[in-house]
């Protein structure tokens, strides 16, 4: 399997390259260069296994015996044998049609765990082989960090540094990443927005001399790795419910656009998919999109669901790829354009097929909280702010009744306790091991939105 990036001008690699590289080197985000396929027999077979054997009969393809199977089953099973749920994704019913697929069972509570760690052991497994060190660069809007910084602390061959936005990520998404001692670990504050970290990011990938001095990766779903581990429970929820005999619906919280780009992923290698459900917050740049064929970038807003305050969507970018038939080119002048003006507008046949697969809805605050309650009174469930988003969309934009719709429950309720409790009157609780989160010392430093500042900071910091 080789790796093409969506501008057309990077060099195509193989997987482990790829995943080393994490933004492609003209700017562009890695894809496979063909989607391999999955058929109704071979997704049958799949029915009945653990989640860490549908993991590894859904990445083989994508890894092409980059890493031999002894190895990539090993990292499958290490991955998700610290879950703390059985079933590692399980499915609760909320209605007749409707269910929820919790995601929240990993080390930090997030759905994150899911992908990054798969990730980390992936880095190891590579790293090892070349006898090489990287310098990670992230940015997170609250839980992309604390699952990296889980998936990455300790390890000998990776020195990570983690960009979030100072006040604008919830105090228990802070102290995940705060609080971590390695010294491998490094947590900066930037003063700007989430899309202010992102670009910082990319910025440093875009600097040449830059990413090779520090041999940089990235831990975002810019890294396809990240993408490539996510499509696992769209296929694992959907054997569930009968696929590939049954169509399912997903509706999923969407800021950054790489945990429904997953389900894109899913749909493009066989699973039977008959809607993809975008829900999003204030910040609706997506939404938008949908109604109009236009992107337009607008200023970030915080709200109750901070993971998705975010106006520049990267994945986007991937779904974009294909649907402007893989031409790299048209891609590239199209995001340079975006960039430059804040705009962008979609040819008709390019939005139109965007509705065949996409739909959506957005949630202010006041619709969170009453999405909260209503799930809390109908259910007893205690959801977060961001699963908020999903029910709505799941409700809002639901296919025919006959097709089960799955939202995606991304988030541990506890780690937005004060927006829960404003909500039913109920404080969720951290699970035992995190009890004392909050209360544990804190190493991070605050930075200016000024990337000179931070590329100095890592060049002092790093070991490599």
């Amino acid at each position: 399997m080789r790796y093409v990036s969506t501008r057309g001008t990077a060099p195509v690699l193989e997987f482990e390259d790829a995943v080393l590289a994490g933004l492609a080197r003209d700017g562009g985000l890695y894809v496979p260069e063909e989607w391999p396929q999955f058929s109704a027999d071979q997704l049958r077979a799949l029915s009945g296994l653990s989640y860490a054997d549908i993991a590894f009969q859904i990445m083989q393809p994508f890894v092409d015996s980059a890493i031999d199977d002894a190895a990539l089953k090993s990292i499958c099973d290490d991955s998700y044998g610290s879950f703390s749920h059985e079933a590692v994704a399980p499915l609760q019913q909320l209605d007749d049609n409707l269910f929820l697929l919790e995601l929240f069972h990993g080390p930090t509570l997030a759905f994150k765990d899911f992908a990054l760690q798969v990730l980390g052991r992936l880095f190891d497994h590579i790293l090892a082989k070349r006898d090489e060190r990287i310098t990670i660069v992230g940015a997170t809007s609250g839980d992309t960090g604390s699952a990296a910084i889980e998936a990455c602390r300790g390890r000998d061959a990776i020195e990570i540094f983690i960009l979030h936005p100072k006040g604008r990520v919830s105090d228990i998404q802070r102290c995940q990443m705060t609080t971590v001692t390695e010294a491998n670990v490094h947590n900066i504050a930037i003063d700007g927005t989430f899309d202010d970290c992102q670009d910082l990011v990319k910025a440093m990938f875009n600097d040449e001399d830059f990413r090779s001095q520090q041999n940089l990766s990235a831990v975002n779903s810019i890294n396809w790795a990240r993408i490539m581990a996510q499509v696992v429970y769209y296929v694992s929820s959907a054997l569930s419910l009968g696929a590939p005999d049954r169509s399912v619906a997903y509706a999923v919280p969407t800021g950054n656009f790489g945990d429904i780009f997953a389900g894109y992923v899913a749909l493009k290698i066989g699973l039977p998919i008959e809607r993809l459900i975008i829900g999003t917050n204030t910040n609706d740049i997506l939404a938008r999109f949908m109604e109009t064929g236009e992107m337009d970038a607008r200023d970030v807003v915080p709200t109750l669901s901070p993971a998705m305050d975010i106006q520049v969507s990267s994945n986007f970018e991937r779904l974009l790829f294909d649907l402007y038939g893989r031409d790299g080119r048209v891609i590239s002048q199209a995001m340079t354009a975006f960039r430059e003006s804040g705009t962008m507008t979609a040819p008709t046949e390019v939005l139109d097929q965007a509705r065949a697969l996409f739909a959506a809805a957005r949630l202010n605050d006041d619709g969170i909280k009453r999405q909260i309650a209503a799930t809390y009174e109908e259910s007893g469930v205690i959801v977060d702010p961001h699963t908020a988003t999903g029910l709505h969309a799941a409700t809002a934009c639901a296919p025919d009744l006959s097709v089960p719709v799955v939202a995606l429950s991304t988030a541990h309720p506890a780690k937005f306790p004060d927006a829960v409790e404003a909500a039913i009157g109920v404080r969720p609780s951290l699970p035992p091991s995190l009890a004392d989160l909050l209360g544990r010392p804190e190493r991070l430093d605050t930075l200016p939105n000024d990337l000179a500042a931070v590329q100095n900071f890592v060049r002092e910091r790093a070991t490599n």
